[in-house]
This record gives C-alpha cells, structure tokens and sequence, in this order.
C-alpha cells in the first residue's frame, strides 16, 4: 500500500519526505521491523518508542511515525508527526487491513468479571445459528472452527485488525470481542467500528494500573462514549455503575437486568449443579450454565442476540444448548461423590459470586472445601479481600500460590492471611505449592462435598520467575480423583 494510501483520514500535523512510498507491512516494535515496513514510536508503560528510532530504520523501515522529530533527518526516510502515535497505529492499523471491522458486525464485552463467558456463549450462539464467526477473547481467538492461541485479553491494533481481516477474508458475519480496560486506556481498539458493545459488571480490580476504581470506571465508559450512533450499548442494570456506561453514548441505549426494570429481564425459576431454568422476557429456557451471575451472561447475550435482529425463539431455542467457556464454572466428579469446581475467580466479587452460587446448590450437611491464590505483580490491594470471601463462604480455605510471576510466592500468601479473621484460622491452611494444595482439598473432601480450585480457570501453566510451567488446575483434580 503507499504511504498516500495509508494516510487516508489520519490527523497529521508535519509531513517530511515522500508519500508515494510503498508500505509492505505496519511495526511497532523496532526488534520485529521488516524491509519496506512503517514504523509507529508508541510511549508505552515500560519503553518509548522513540527510542529506538535509528534501530527501526537499520531494519527496514522506510516510514517512521511519531509525535517529535530526531534532531537529524535521513533523506531516505518519511517522517509522519501526529499528535497522538498510540491512537494513530490503531488507525493506520485499520486501514493496512482494509478496514475489516466495518465489513462485519463486531461486538465488544466489557467488565470486570464475566467478558470471556459474554463471548464465548455469543460465539457458540451465532455460530449454532448458521453463522460463521469470530471471537477474541483471554482464552483462545477462533475464526469459525480455526484455533488461534490468546496472548492477550484485547490484543494489539496490529494482531486485532490482522485477526479481523481473517474473519472477513474466511466469510464470518460476526466477531464478539473482549474489551479490556487496559485495551481502552491503551488505545488498542481505535479505528474499529463495532455494532454493539455491552457492559457486564464492574469490581475491584487492575487498580495497579488505573491507579483508582474512579479512573477503572473511565476506561470502561469511554468504550461507550465512542460508540457511534449506528451501535447499540447493552449494559446491566443491575450493577451501580451500569447507567454511568450510557451517559454520553451516542448508540441505541439499551438494559438487562434480573432485579430492576430493563429492556430486557430474566429471573431464575429453578437452580441444580447441571443447569437452571430460567424465565427470559416471560419464556422459559432451561440453560446448562448455573448461578445468579451467568443468569446475567446468559441475559447478555439474548439481549445482544435481539439487537442483532434474531428471532427471540431461535435465540431461546440456542441457548438451551450452547456451554460457557472453559475454567468457568467447569465441573469434575469423582467417583465417590465429591465435586470439583474450577474457576476463573480473581477477583473479590468473583469469589463471592461463585461461592454464593456453591452454597445454594450444595447438599445439607456438606462442606465447601476452596483452593485460592493470588496473582504476583497484579493489584495487591484484593488479595485479602479475596482471602476474607472466601474464607466467610467456605468451611474450609487452602492458601495456596496462583502465578507470582516475579513475586515471592509466600509474601503473595501472607498478604492473603491479612484477610482472614483470627476466630476464622483453624480453618484456613497454607500450603504454597498449588498441586499440593489441590490434592490436600481433595483428601479432606468427603462425598457430597464440593472443591472449589479459583484463580486460574483455563490457564494451562503457572508462571514462576518470568517462565511458565505446564499447570492444569482441572487436570489435577482429575488425576487426584482417578487415584482415590
């Protein structure tokens, strides 16, 4: 594409060189720059790219973009100057892949908790409806049946518009997409046209990176602000924050909720550990998915299913059928009637929810038995929140280590056990490595008791000192089952 081409509707404020250059590809990461590439000096959280200007030109690159000019200019070089260069690759993104998300219907999910299942479910809806479609979400991106692994929650602009164009190229009609907070901040989706977006809740959480729950609440709304008015915003209206989300949208407003009035509305007539029946815009469905907060997905995504014009009995027929994602919710029996539950839950309302969800469901008499760690070089400040939920709704806590990463893992633990009151601590244990901890649960577990393994979901490693260990949280509970 040239570099005329490229420029198409972007805010460039001084222009040095030719614009008749051929562009073969979009960087902006100087290590990975091919010949005949344009280069974006992004300023992000650990590096600038600015930086590395004369190593992005020694690697091919013919075009730089950035928001200041060297003191010295190549003559063989284009230099692009915007205000803004973050917000400015996710443009020239877009417009290197042919706009791909105006080509389809793309639908973002945000939220603390609940994003992954959002998608996921909606995936597997349209696709049961005869659609082919996309997903882009923390546990794997798919185009149609195709497998792409997920590195990131939202990725990059490059890796997203590249995922999109795919989808485009392979016939998909929709694309349901996660939409991190971070993803927002970072300017990861500029450029994008999305046909609807919906907010699922919002809770303490990433306050190491937005600093505060008022700044998290801005990254999550400006998704909403940007909506233009051909788009729809779906958004809970059972959450606090929920209204907050369409204050200054510009798409059609629209609510779900179980408790207020909404748009659309939904409560739960019966709830079992395979499934519950729910009551949709007065419809009955009985649902594979169980607990008050996937009754809220579950509403989510019929919602979203009715703004992108499906017949209500088809949806309703669909969802009867369709599962969650996995590491939610995800059920293991052995086979002497003990109960293995592996979940996402990292955050302090996810923990509640799905231990709220557990005790309704459990038998007279059982035990909760819950293996809990937190995440190193993450937001500190819920780790004894995290510890006191689960410690207030189980009747037994195992302590244990989730991914420190770079962390110790027992300063990790011991910001834990802050959480947990004194009257409470013989019934919590330490134990740091997370296998043993999870058979040490199994073996107190009796028949009929439930095992919660939270944290780590569909994770298929644990991260220890920048490297990753093969770890299955499911994997193990199926091996410690099959040997009792």
């Amino acid at each position: 594409m040239k570099l005329r081409e490229l420029l198409h509707a972007i805010p460039v404020q001084q222009l040095e060189g030719a614009l008749e250059v051929e562009v073969l590809s979009v960087c902006f990461d100087s290590r990975k720059v091919p010949a005949d590439s344009l280069f974006v000096a992004v300023r992000g959280v650990h590096t600038d790219g600015h930086l590395y200007l004369d190593k992005a030109i020694e690697n091919g690159a013919r075009v730089l973009v950035l928001d200041t000019l060297p003191a010295q200019l190549q003559t063989d070089v284009t230099y692009v100057v915007v205000a803004d260069t973050s917000y400015v690759l996710g443009l020239l993104a877009a417009n290197f892949y042919g706009d791909p998300s105006r080509a389809l219907k793309l639908v973002g999910v945000t939220g603390t908790n609940g994003k992954t299942t959002i998608a996921t479910l909606l995936f597997n809806l349209f696709k049961s409806l005869g659609y082919q479609v996309g997903l882009l979400s923390t546990v794997e991106n798919k185009i149609g049946e195709r497998v792409i692994p997920a590195t990131h929650t939202t990725p990059d602009p490059i890796a997203l518009n590249r995922l999109l164009r795919e989808m485009v190229d392979e016939g998909c009609d929709y694309c349901f997409m996660e939409v991190s907070s971070h993803a927002v901040v970072q300017q990861r989706i500029a450029g994008l046209r999305f046909a609807g977006g919906i907010f699922a809740n919002i809770t303490h959480d990433h306050l190491d990176f937005h600093g505060t729950f008022e700044h998290y609440i801005k990254a999550k709304k400006k998704f909403f602000d940007d909506l233009d008015r051909f788009a729809f915003a779906l958004t809970n209206i059972d959450d606090r924050n929920g209204a907050v989300m369409l204050q200054n949208t510009f798409a059609h407003k629209k609510t779900y909720g179980l408790k207020n009035m909404a748009d659309f509305k939904a409560k739960i007539v019966e709830s079992h550990l395979d499934g519950m029946l729910l009551q949709v815009d007065g419809h009955e469905v009985w649902v594979k998915l169980v607990g008050g907060f996937n009754a809220y997905n579950l509403l989510a995504v019929y919602g979203a299913a009715i703004l992108l014009e499906q017949e209500t009995m088809k949806v309703l027929t669909a969802m009867s059928d369709i599962a969650g994602a996995e590491g939610r919710f995800d059920i293991v029996r052995s086979a002497n009637g003990v109960v293995g539950i592996v979940d996402y839950a990292h955050t302090p309302d996810a923990v509640e929810n799905v231990l709220l969800t557990i005790r309704e469901l459990r038998k007279s008499g059982k035990q909760i038995i819950t293996v809990l760690g937190c995440g190193g070089d993450r937001d500190k400040s819920k780790r004894p929140e995290m510890a006191g939920a689960a410690v207030r709704l189980s009747d037994k806590v195992i302590i244990t280590s989730d991914n420190p990463r770079t962390e110790d893992p027992i300063a990790i633990i011991r910001d834990m056990e802050a959480g947990v009151d004194s009257k409470d601590r013989k019934h919590v244990f330490t134990i740091a490595e997370r296998k043993e901890a999870i058979r040490a649960a199994c073996h107190l577990a009796q028949a009929g008791d439930i095992v919660l393994v939270a944290g780590k979901g569909h994770e298929k490693y644990q991260e220890i000192n920048g490297v990753r260990h093969h770890f299955d949280d499911k994997e193990v509970l199926i091996e410690t089952f099959n040997e009792q």
